[in-house]
This record gives structure tokens, C-alpha cells and sequence, in this order.
């Protein structure tokens, strides 16, 4: 054994050598690269990098290095971009250039290259193009979706009246509200809030978006060959996965054998009907596997993003009753008591809009963006980038921008006030990213945010537990996405 094992650290010893030498070449040859801290053989700068907070980490490296600099990942370069100048030139100037999603093991094993969210290429063009149609013709932004969300709203008033006042965790039950408009445009289908398969979906389903900006999960993607032989919590990531990829295929079965191509009733009729007239074509993206994935990422993305939003909206408004009361009176003054909030109310309710918008720049819900590839050696803020390197487009550089938001650091409601309290737009607002990879449901998301919020506020009064006079509104977990805290809320009727 003593000389295996001699052999073994003589090897590693090799591969580190041979590790550091290559990156001194590549940094040789390449002398314009972005600057960043001193990189260890293998692992690189995980180290360095505090996983339970990536953001802040990136935050106290740029005011070191700047608003571009460099990291390696393992064996993974990469480039970190900070502030609304910059992060918008990667996402929109030169969105061509920044367009291809970079690697993300952790959703990659199951994704392989397909859907919406990790494919590139001409997969990406045509399934994305695809998908913005279908959306719009099955109602996203007209009166369909919004009758749909208001049906959904007046479900949801019945089941927290059912709670009497009393402690109550809702994110469940927003989850399944949100999830049921999606759910909707995909399936023609809504769930019943006891629906036991649904109700293991969205638990999985929140449990994943957990996973993955959790130590253990944030590990996977920087240590993928690695952590494939440990045990862990990557392990019940992907069997959660398996779980709602299964029940999303059985749905898709039973729209199979119920097809009418003259007559589509939803999103999966539609690419159906398309893979039947794209038979035969060795290039199209209309296949079988696409369409699971595609359906797989369009429901995940309409589910749990907004109901998240929509929570740690109640919560901020809980912890600021002054700012809760401010809405109510609007609602009052605009809606009135008798009928439900309709999306041509927005426009008279400038403090609502602006508390929505506040409420969204304040969760930083992707504080890191979502990486990106660069498609061939290009420059950015005065450093050449090669072809291959990752990209980080720090959206929480934007959205906590001191430029743009004069309290960053603060929920304020009149980071979207002008001086007369009419709404006003910020251009650094970008919670769903922007370009032409920002997210496809943005409007639908807008439209629940204010239906649900202004239907639940018209109706309840937000308390807290008795002998809990505070909510901590830190995140639970804050890696790819920021994870607000369990809590309990009291829903009390007015």
C-alpha cells in the first residue's frame, strides 16, 4: 500500500505543477486579463470565496480589484462584472457576444443542452422564439391570463380566511397559486390546493431552489466530478428532479392521447402539433426531449420566482406597517371594498407600483445573475476576455447601486417615487435580468405580483405571531438565488 500511496501524492504533486504552469502561460500570453486575487493549484479560488454569501465575497473583491476582475473555479475561468454600466453592456449592448449560458453543472445533468434556460445556439433561438408565441397567443399580457389570476386570487382569499387570524406559513399555498397560472398555459389545468402529487411538487420544487444556492449545492458547480462521488444533499437535488420531471411527462402523456392539432387547448398541444409537422427535420429543436425540458423550465420559472417575491413582499410589509397602511389606502381610494383588483387599477396606484418594484430591488432574488459564455476574445471595461470564459453579471451590483437607489441598503418605496409621488421608472431595475436572455415571463410575473398582493391587502390585515414582534427578512440561503427565511404571518380579516 506505502508505495501506491507514494505514487499517488508524487501524482498530484505532477498534475498541481502542471496546473500552475499552464495558468502562468495562459496569463503570460494574455497580460490584458482582468486582475484578481492569487489562484491555489486545482481548487483555485474556492477558498477565497465565502459559499453561504458569494455575493458579498464578489462585492468586498471588486472594490479591490474593480468592477471587472478574476476568479478561477477549479480549472474554470471566470470574470466578474459589478455596476449598471458594465452588467448592461454584457446583457444588452453587446448582448450577441454574451448571449451563451455558461456552465452550471448542478442543472446540467438533467437539462443537457435543451429547454429555455441552459440551451444555446440555434436549440435556444427556435425554442425560445417558439415559446414567446405560444405564450402570447395563449394569453400572456391580455385579458385571459388576467381573469385567469383573479379566478385564482379569489381561491386563494378562501383558503387564508380558513386560517381565522391565526399563525399560518404561506409559502405553500402561494406557491400553488402562482404555479396554477403557469399551470394554466401549459396544461389548460389548474390544482386543487389539496392535491397531494401538486403539493409534493411545489415542496420539492422550493426544496431545489434551496439546494441550489446552499454550500453544498454552490460545491456541485464548481467541483462537478468531485462531488459526483460524495454523498450529500446534491443527491436528493436530483432525485426531486426526477420526481417533477415524471409527473410534468405524464401530463404531456395524457395531452397525447386527447389531441385535437386543428384545435390546441394549451402550450403542450401546441409543440406537439409543431414536432408532428417538424417529423424528419435532423436540425429542429421540436423534439420529444426538448419539450419536457421546455415545459420542465417554463413551470419552475413561473412557479417558485414569484411566489418567493410574493412572500417576502408580505414580509417587508409586515415589518413596515407604515408602508402596508399607504397601500391599503390606495387600494381603498382606487378599487374600493366591493370588487376584485384588476391590472387597469396599476396605472392609478403609483405607491403600490412603487412598493412592488422596491419590493423586488430590495430580495436581490438573483443577486449573481445568471452566467454567461463569451463567444469569441472580446474587450469589456478596458480587459480582453477570451473565447470560453464565464461571465457573473452581478444583477445585486445593479439593483444596489448607489447611483441609481440613494438607500440601497434600505427598503424604500421612493426609490420608484418622483417628486409629485407619481410612479417613476429606474433603469437599473432589472430583477429579470435583461436582453434577449431576460426572463420570458416577466409580465405574467408583474401582473400576479400586483393582483395577489393588492387582493390580499384589500381583504386582510398582516400580524404578527403573538409573543413574535419581529420577522428577520435576512436570507435563509443566498447563493443563485436569495431564500427568504420560514416565517409565519397572521391574515386577519378587516
Amino acid at each position: 500500500m506505502e508505495p501506491v500511496g507514494t505514487v499517488t501524492i508524487i501524482l498530484l504533486l505532477v498534475l498541481a505543477v502542471a496546473t500552475l504552469v499552464a495558468q502562468w502561460q495562459k496569463e503570460r500570453r494574455n497580460q490584458n486579463y482582468p486582475p484578481g486575487p492569487p489562484a491555489l493549484p486545482v481548487i483555485g479560488n474556492l477558498l477565497q470565496v465565502r459559499a453561504a454569501d458569494t455575493c458579498k465575497t464578489f462585492r468586498k473583491l471588486s472594490e479591490k480589484y474593480g468592477p471587472v476582475f478574476s476568479l478561477r473555479f477549479g480549472s474554470e475561468r471566470v470574470v466578474v462584472v459589478f455596476g449598471y454600466k458594465l452588467v448592461r453592456e454584457v446583457l444588452v449592448n453587446r448582448g450577441d457576444e454574451f448571449t451563451d449560458r455558461g456552465r452550471f453543472p448542478l442543472v446540467d445533468k438533467a437539462s443537457k443542452d435543451l429547454g429555455i434556460f441552459m440551451s444555446n445556439g440555434e436549440m435556444w433561438v427556435q425554442t425560445r422564439r417558439f415559446a414567446l408565441t405560444a405564450l402570447r397567443d395563449f394569453g400572456m399580457g391580455k385579458r385571459t391570463v388576467e381573469e385567469q389570476v383573479q379566478e385564482e386570487t379569489g381561491m386563494l382569499l378562501r383558503e387564508l380566511a380558513r386560517t381565522k387570524g391565526q399563525p399560518f406559513d404561506p409559502a405553500t399555498l402561494l406557491s400553488a397559486a402562482v404555479g396554477n397560472a403557469i399551470c394554466r398555459i401549459l396544461f389548460g389545468e389548474r390544482f386543487g390546493y389539496d392535491d397531494e402529487e401538486y403539493r409534493q411538487v411545489l415542496k420539492r420544487l422550493a426544496e431545489n431552489f434551496h439546494l441550489e444556492s446552499s454550500i453544498a449545492g454552490q460545491l456541485y458547480n464548481f467541483l462537478p466530478s468531485l462531488m459526483e462521488l460524495l454523498p450529500g444533499p446534491h443527491k436528493t437535488f436530483f432525485q426531486n428532479n426526477s420526481f417533477m420531471h415524471e409527473f410534468l411527462a405524464r401530463k404531456v402523456v395524457e395531452h397525447e392521447a386527447t389531441l385535437d392539432s386543428a384545435s390546441p387547448r394549451d402550450f403542450v398541444d401546441v409543440f406537439l402539433r409543431r414536432m408532428e409537422q417538424e417529423k424528419g427535420n435532423p436540425r429542429t429543436a421540436f423534439r420529444r426531449d426538448n419539450m419536457h425540458m421546455t415545459v420542465f423550465d417554463m413551470f419552475v420559472a413561473g412557479t417558485e420566482s414569484t411566489s418567493i417575491t410574493l412572500r417576502y413582499c408580505l414580509m417587508l410589509l409586515l415589518e413596515h406597517p407604515e408602508v402596508a397602511g399607504k397601500v391599503q389606502e390606495e387600494i381603498e381610494r382606487v378599487v374600493g371594498s366591493e370588487r376584485t383588483p384588476a391590472l387597469r387599477d396599476r396605472g392609478a396606484m403609483p405607491y403600490t407600483d412603487a412598493v412592488l418594484h422596491e419590493a423586488q430591488r430590495f430580495l436581490d432574488l438573483v443577486p449573481l445573475g445568471f452566467i454567461r459564455t463569451v463567444k469569441r476574445d472580446t474587450e469589456l471595461g478596458g480587459f480582453t476576455i477570451p473565447k470560453g470564459c464565464t461571465i457573473y453579471p452581478v444583477l445585486s451590483s445593479v439593483l444596489r447601486d448607489p447611483q441609481h437607489f440613494k438607500n440601497p441598503e434600505s427598503f424604500d418605496p421612493r426609490h420608484f417615487l418622483d417628486e409629485k409621488g407619481g410612479f417613476r421608472k429606474s433603469e437599473a431595475f432589472i430583477p429579470f435580468s435583461a436582453g434577449k436572455r431576460m426572463c420570458l415571463g416577466e409580465s405574467l410575473a408583474r401582473a400576479q405580483l400586483f393582483l395577489f398582493l393588492t387582493a390580499i391587502l384589500q381583504r386582510f390585515q398582516l400580524r404578527h405571531p403573538p409573543g413574535r414582534p419581529r420577522l428577520d427578512l435576512r436570507p435563509d440561503v443566498s447563493g443563485i438565488t436569495n431564500i427568504p427565511r420560514p416565517c409565519e404571518l397572521c391574515f386577519c380579516p378587516r
